[in-house]
């Protein structure tokens, strides 16, 4: 077993396999590492699995280390003693990846703290342009079609934009920026963080990369990951609801009346497909909320049609690296990836992949089809919290289809 430094310090030819799921690594990984899952790799090398061995045998070469990196190392050091027993030098990464996060924030405080003041400013004004020049289109443009589609921001309003950590808040909140600076200037801003029990690590993270964006945040402490550390069932559900609860809370202490959230497009179609297929039922994540617990209180998602892989190709042009998920419960709990297996969202996310092998208009299509429901052909739905049957409308329909010499939807489907 090796640190992270540990590798980094050895300047020899070598390959590094990260041995986590195809969703976590296309996530990040570190630098020139190759995806091999964990389970695929202990199946091919099996003693009586000859031809598995022998094509790990024929791609890997003895002469050359192998680091192994899984989550948080547990993975790797099974894996490092099945590889020292066929005749390599093999390494698991003491920590994992979680490790190498923690390892790669300290190198980014630490060479932010070499930067001048001018050298920071020109790089806040390189990571604002960028979002107006390069990424125009698949941001910029996304971001305003939200606001004015869904018609997010009204005059007067006073928006508590709600800062993660991670890259979707962090760019969110630059959008926000630009905007006051270059379109609406009819709303006011405040750029919240909450801190519900980071280690020290992730907090300066956090407080460092609005540092460098040039965003003036407003913090507040929670005891929140105190609360769920002990919860066994749903503990990522609750600390959820608990997290959205006090941004509400202090957002109306702070005089705004609406939160902004950064949930992107790829959240979107997620979202219905695991309601479809872990919930039963047909629903999506709305461009905006009313608070049903803080009177006069919205919520809205201004990011709503910007995808992911744009999110992440603009943190990695600018050379900025943020905190993916900072919860204690992180290697052990599987909404937040840490499990080997991923999130029932991963399962989710690598179903969609998939699926657009298939046809390149799926994902547009999941989108759209809860903006294209009919409700003459659903079974139940629900409205205000009431449910209602086909069979409330089924003669009156039958009457109307009758009296406009319509089609039916059992006629339509049979052509």
């Amino acid at each position: 077993m090796r640190t992270v430094q540990q590798l980094y310090d050895d300047k020899r030819d070598k390959v590094i396999i990260d041995i986590r799921d195809k969703e976590e690594y296309d996530k990040e990984t570190m630098d020139s590492a190759v995806q091999y899952f964990w389970e695929d790799m202990m199946n091919d090398l099996k003693m009586d699995n000859i031809s598995g061995r022998e094509k790990f045998l024929n791609t890997y070469s003895k002469k050359v280390p192998i680091y192994l990196l899984c989550y948080s190392g547990q993975k790797s050091e099974e894996l490092e003693d099945t590889l020292e027993q066929m005749g390599y030098e093999a390494y698991s990464i003491d920590g994992g990846f979680v490790a190498y996060l923690k390892w790669k924030f300290t190198q980014y405080i630490k060479e932010d703290e070499n930067e001048n003041a001018n050298e920071v400013k020109d790089h806040v004004k390189e990571i604002e342009r960028s979002i107006v020049k390069k990424f125009r289109k698949p941001i910029w443009r996304k971001f305003t079609q939200a606001l004015n589609e869904y018609d997010l921001i009204q005059d007067g309003d006073k928006i508590a934009v709600c800062i993660s950590g991670g890259k979707d808040s962090m760019l969110m909140a630059k959008l926000f920026q630009e905007l006051k600076r270059h379109g609406k200037n009819n709303f006011d801003l405040v750029f919240l963080v909450m801190n519900p029990g980071y280690n020290e690590l992730n907090y300066n993270v956090i407080l460092n990369n609005a540092k460098i964006l040039d965003i003036p945040v407003t913090v507040f402490k929670t005891e929140i990951f105190d609360t769920v550390v002990d919860i066994t069932e749903s503990p990522c559900y609750l600390c959820a609801r608990m997290r959205r609860g006090y941004l509400y809370s202090k957002a109306k202490e702070l005089g705004c009346n609406k939160i902004a959230l950064g949930h992107h497009y790829d959240d979107v179609i997620e979202t219905i497909l695991m309601g479809m297929l872990y919930g039963a039922q047909i629903q999506t994540m709305m461009p905006k909320l009313h608070s049903t617990n803080f009177e006069g209180m919205e919520l809205i998602r201004p990011l709503y049609l910007i995808r992911e892989a744009d999110i992440i190709h603009w943190r990695d042009y600018n050379n900025l690296a943020f905190i993916q998920c900072a919860c204690r419960l992180t290697e052990s709990c599987a909404s937040c990836g840490g499990t080997e297996k991923g999130s029932k969202r991963g399962e989710i996310k690598q179903l969609i992949k998939d699926l657009t092998k298939v046809s390149p208009y799926i994902e547009k299509n999941i989108f759209r089809s809860v903006e294209n429901v009919n409700l003459d052909t659903v079974i139940a739905y629900k409205q205000y919290g009431v449910k209602h049957n086909f069979l409330e409308r089924y003669d009156e329909m039958g009457r109307l289809n009758g009296a406009s010499g319509s089609q039916t939807a059992d006629n339509k489907e049979m052509e």
